[in-house]
């Protein structure tokens, strides 16, 4: 890593470098690669689980933890990635939060994104939780909560529990009805972000904003 930089390494490389030591008979290198064999990766390492992982030839606790905190710590710089006050200017640092921030929750939520006049953010308010086939979504509070945080501007965004990021015709019907009760008190939508598995779409870069 040294020689040849971060990014030279394979997965189960990286993964060598944070266990740190194998066990008997299981060099550190093949533990890691035992256990990306185990759950189909690294996104299926990420969601095993504290407990899960401490049953693990190898493993135990200490090194559960280590690997909980590495993930934590991703977890929390993507997450750093909109703070209070920096202007929303990239759509990839919007995409990459709402996944940290959205993705392996197992009910729909629908959350905003309150921006001021000069596109700064204000806070991000998560507003309903549905089950998992859906959130009832009430303009009215979406409204409120706008005026509330004294927002120029706001950016929509909710999960798909299925994994698929595709927008359903009820996703456009209740933006459409959102746009238009946030135009009567002048507060722009720019956007509605609908985060999948591994993809999140955008309404604007697919014209479906009215």
């Amino acid at each position: 890593m040294i020689a040849e930089g971060v990014a030279s390494l394979s997965d189960g490389e990286l993964l060598a470098i944070i266990l740190r030591t194998g066990t008997i008979g299981l060099p550190v290198i093949d533990l890691a690669q035992h256990l990306l064999n185990q759950y189909s990766g690294l996104r299926g390492l990420v969601e095993a689980g504290e407990a899960r992982l401490i049953s693990e030839h190898g493993i135990g606790p200490a090194k559960a933890a280590q690997l909980g905190a590495v993930m934590e710590l991703t977890r929390r710089c993507l997450l750093a990635g909109l703070q209070q006050g920096e202007v929303m200017s990239d759509p990839e640092t919007t995409k990459n939060y709402l996944l940290a921030r959205m993705r392996n929750l197992q009910r729909e939520i629908f959350g905003c994104l309150l921006l001021d006049s000069q596109h700064r953010v204000i806070a991000f308010e998560q507003l309903f939780q549905g089950t998992i086939d859906g959130a009832s979504v009430y303009p009215r509070e979406v409204v409120k909560c706008a005026l509330r945080r004294n927002a120029a501007a706001v950016i929509f965004a909710h999960n798909h529990p299925s994994g698929v990021a595709e927008p359903s015709q009820a996703d456009l019907r209740i933006t459409d009805r959102l746009v238009k009760a946030l135009a009567l008190v002048e507060i722009r939508v720019l956007d509605h972000f609908v985060v999948g598995d591994t993809e999140v779409v955008s309404f604007a870069e697919r014209g479906l904003l009215s």
